[in-house]
């Protein structure tokens, strides 16, 4: 399971995130309007939220601690926070960003299988209520 969150931010990020940001804020120069720079905003405190909770996994399996409940917690997060950003990408684009042709359709299809793969989000939320703390 933390294989697959750090796969979702590291392997994945760099390239999604040059993909989103190209297709998202940059081919359009819609990033002036206010209501996409919140969304932007809302986007990137999210990614940075994914990222500590998946190094968290991380420094947990290497300290030889439990780490099932946060690598849950990142893949829950990871996988989510992929499919909203590509699905405010979609939006954003309108018609064309449904079409077969345009990548940011492909980002969409690619970012949804992270919350299929090794466990759906209905089972990390299964792991996550049965952690230790809650």
């Amino acid at each position: 399971m933390p294989g697959t969150a750090a796969r979702n931010q590291s392997s994945d990020h760099s390239e999604f995130r040059a993909r989103v940001r190209y297709y998202y804020f940059d081919a359009c120069r819609i990033s002036s309007f206010q209501t996409n720079q919140a969304k932007r905003a809302d986007i990137s405190v999210e990614l940075e939220a994914a990222r500590l909770l998946t190094r968290r996994a991380a420094w947990l399996k290497d300290e030889g601690r439990d780490f099932t409940l946060a690598a849950a917690q990142a893949k829950l997060k990871a996988g989510r926070l992929a499919v909203r950003a590509t699905d405010e990408a979609v939006q954003v684009h309108g018609g064309y960003g449904y079409i077969e042709e345009y990548p940011v359709c492909r980002f969409y299809r690619d970012a949804k299988i992270l919350t299929i793969g090794e466990g759906t989000d209905e089972v990390q939320q299964m792991v996550i209520a049965r952690g230790p703390g809650l």
